[in-house]
């Protein structure tokens, strides 16, 4: 806010300076009206207005200064700025509330006497009747004037045409539009110069409509010096005042030839181009440089040189008949990721390399304390229930007497035949490596003597001892649970 505060009090300093230099006392009055009212506005917008340069990355260079302080000095300077904002705050609403209610009050004032006193209307202007002593003044299409005075005829055609000139040309436009810019910007001195050379201009403008009608100038000037007076009228209102005089006879007697005035306008364009690239904003975006980027990623020539020569050894051998030394595929790799994608394009193709072979299954020694010696396996078979056969339908047979509780038995002649079967064989174990890679497919969870462990972990271990036990809950669900720890293979549900 500082900053734009700053850079539009410098470009209405400037455009003030150029008016007062080549323009003030020049006869083109309806060009400085705009001029004036321009120079507020582009002074305004032009520190508002962004210019975006791209600067690439490896250009901008960071510079770090780097200052000292006591802690005393610090303190006191981190306080003051703390309530800086605060201060400055209050002091511009302060203001800007006194200009606010000075406006209102001066509007309201015009308001009032308007509705307050006899009004007589001419045209297009109405002629408000005050029975107070003042100056004529003018707002809008409203000429105030005195009424002793107006009705005794003593108020000369003259000066009725000047401030008919300040109604037609709706001079009190430019007033209220200044004095609203003066409420939010009345710390810019610059703002209150300005204000008093419009009204200047203003008086410029009507005398120049006066004199157009035919009206000798000397004359004029005297009608001029017999109405106006030190007496501060309305802000709001355009009144003949005696310090404009002096200046307003000296552009009376002034001509500005049109060389002049296009010479003069012609400066103005040196002028806007130097405000707008001084006081403007400018944003820098950073880019990549993609030039840089590819020569960071690209590969030298003795690189290539030998990127090419290992590329076209391996290409040249058969798929099934390859001699490969890891360090030239390393180093192929290592080229070939360095490369830019110009140069992968244009080089010789990257060897196709078959997947190393398993390596063979080491025997470790199982440490003592992890070799758990197995329990005997104990095989039951269950009791098959007897069922003594009719001796005269099977031949060849003879009953075994009964003693005790031992099961009977039958049997043939020639003993092949017989009532009991074989026991089943024995459920062919799960190798615990598909079962612990079966599992952490089942994203199972792995303990190693009651501490979690990885899928991968687990299987490192299953491989150098097969013989430890592994534990596994909840086997069919989808995060079963796996416990290995030193006694024997438990499977629960």
């Amino acid at each position: 806010m500082e900053i734009y505060i700053l850079k539009s009090g410098a470009c209405m300093a400037v455009f003030y300076l150029f008016y007062k230099l080549f323009l003030e006392k020049t006869t083109m009055h309806a060009f400085k009206r705009f001029y004036l009212i321009g120079a507020l506005l582009v002074g305004l917008t032009i520190p508002l207005i962004t210019f975006t340069t791209y600067i690439e990355a490896s250009d901008i260079v960071n510079s770090i200064i780097t200052t000292s302080a006591s802690e005393t000095d610090l303190s006191q300077t981190s306080t003051f700025l703390e309530y800086l904002p605060w201060i400055l705050w209050s002091v511009y609403i302060a203001g800007a509330l006194f200009f606010s209610l000075r406006f209102g009050r001066n509007l309201m004032g015009l308001l009032f006497k308007i509705k307050q006193n006899q009004k007589l209307r001419l045209h297009t202007f109405i002629n408000v009747l005050l029975n107070d002593s003042v100056s004529p003044h003018t707002f809008f299409n409203y000429i105030f004037l005195n009424k002793q005075k107006f009705e005794a005829r003593e108020i000369p055609e003259e000066i009725l045409l000047h401030e008919q000139a300040h109604a037609r040309q709706k001079h009190s436009m430019d007033i209220l539009f200044i004095e609203i810019l003066q409420v939010v910007f009345w710390f810019n001195p610059f703002i209150y110069l300005i204000k008093h050379s419009i009204k200047l201009n203003h008086e410029f403008l009507a005398d120049r409509a006066v004199l157009n009608k035919g009206v000798a100038t000397a004359n004029y000037q005297n009608l001029l010096l017999a109405f106006s007076s030190n007496v501060k009228e309305n802000n709001l209102a355009n009144a003949i005042n005696y310090s404009f005089i002096k200046k307003r006879f000296t552009v009376m007697k002034t001509q500005t030839s049109k060389k002049a005035f296009w010479l003069r306008s012609l400066l103005l364009l040196p002028l806007l181009a130097f405000l707008l690239f001084s006081f403007s904003t400018t944003q820098q975006i950073e880019i990549e440089n993609p030039a840089a980027e590819d020569v960071q990623t690209s590969a030298s020539r003795e690189e290539m040189a030998e990127y090419t020569k290992l590329a076209k050894k391996y290409n040249a051998q058969e798929d099934g008949n390859r001699y490969i030394l890891e360090k030239e595929v390393e180093r192929l790799k290592f080229i070939y990721k360095k490369m830019s994608s110009k140069q992968r394009a244009n080089a010789e193709p990257f060897p196709h390399f078959p997947p190393p072979p398993n390596p063979p299954t080491p025997i470790v020694d199982i440490p003592e304390e992890v070799v758990v010696e197995e329990p005997p396996l104990e095989v039951v078979v269950d009791e098959i229930p007897f069922k003594e056969p009719d001796p005269q339908r099977v031949p060849n047979t003879k009953r075994v007497p009964d003693v005790g509780n031992a099961p009977k038995v039958i049997k043939g002649i020639n003993d092949v035949d017989s009532n009991i079967p074989p026991p089943p064989p024995p459920p062919v174990p799960e190798d615990p490596i598909d079962h612990i890679i079966s599992m952490a497919k089942k994203n199972a969870t792995f303990y190693f003597e009651e501490k979690k462990i990885s899928s991968d972990k687990a299987i490192s271990i299953i491989k150098k001892n097969k013989r430890l036990n592994i534990q596994t809950k909840r086997i069919n669900s989808k995060n079963p649970i796996v416990k290995i720890s030193k006694y024997g293979i438990t499977i629960d549900d």
